[in-house]
């Protein structure tokens, strides 16, 4: 963030040019046609991108932001068949599935695929209809709905799950469900 002499902050998002080409699977440089200042759609996407990362959110989700940016310049090639993707997604799933207390790590599991992070997420969200982040966000919801039925506890919710509290469980509980999750445990009794 930079601040000048009139008061007025701004946001820079710099992205490293390979970075960038390996996203878009490109080798060249990335030309554009005609200006992309008056984009509403990129603008968008370059806020979301931008308070994600200032807002210190999981790197998966960052990652998903910033493809999502880099798709408003060019439509995804996905080189792997159908087979393959449903292999990888399902191996992926799996590995997601067996450490839901942890927070995501997408070099985890693309290392484990031997897969980049970027067709990764595009593969993953091509298969399941939803980003890898999301269905890990999901499957750790439903984990925690399951314990609070089992405990009648949002608090061991909580910590078995991996949510920082629990108004970081409620937000995602409540996004999901319509209640918050000690709304939910309330309703049970």
């Amino acid at each position: 963030m930079a601040h000048d002499k009139t008061g007025i902050d701004y946001v820079m998002v710099y992205i490293e040019p390979k970075l960038f080409l390996e996203i878009l699977e490109k080798k060249d440089i990335v030309r554009f046609s005609s200006p992309i200042v008056y984009n509403y759609r990129l603008q968008q996407r370059i806020l979301n991108l931008s308070c994600a990362i200032l807002g210190g959110k999981a790197e998966a989700l960052c990652c998903e932001l910033l493809l999502s940016l880099a798709d408003s310049f060019t439509q995804p090639n996905l080189f792997m068949s159908y087979r393959k993707d449903n292999d990888l997604t399902r191996k992926a799933k799996d590995m997601i599935h067996s450490s839901l207390e942890y927070v995501l790590r997408l070099d985890d599991i693309c290392r484990e695929l031997d897969i980049s992070k970027f067709k990764f997420i595009r593969m993953f969200k091509a298969g399941t209809g939803i980003s890898s982040y999301q269905y890990f966000v999901n499957c750790r919801l439903e984990l925690a709905k399951q314990l609070i039925e089992k405990n009648k506890d949002v608090y061991s919710a909580v910590a078995e799950c991996g949510f920082v509290d629990l108004t970081h469980l409620n937000k995602h509980f409540k996004s999901i469900y319509g209640i918050t999750a000690f709304e939910y445990m309330s309703s049970l009794t």
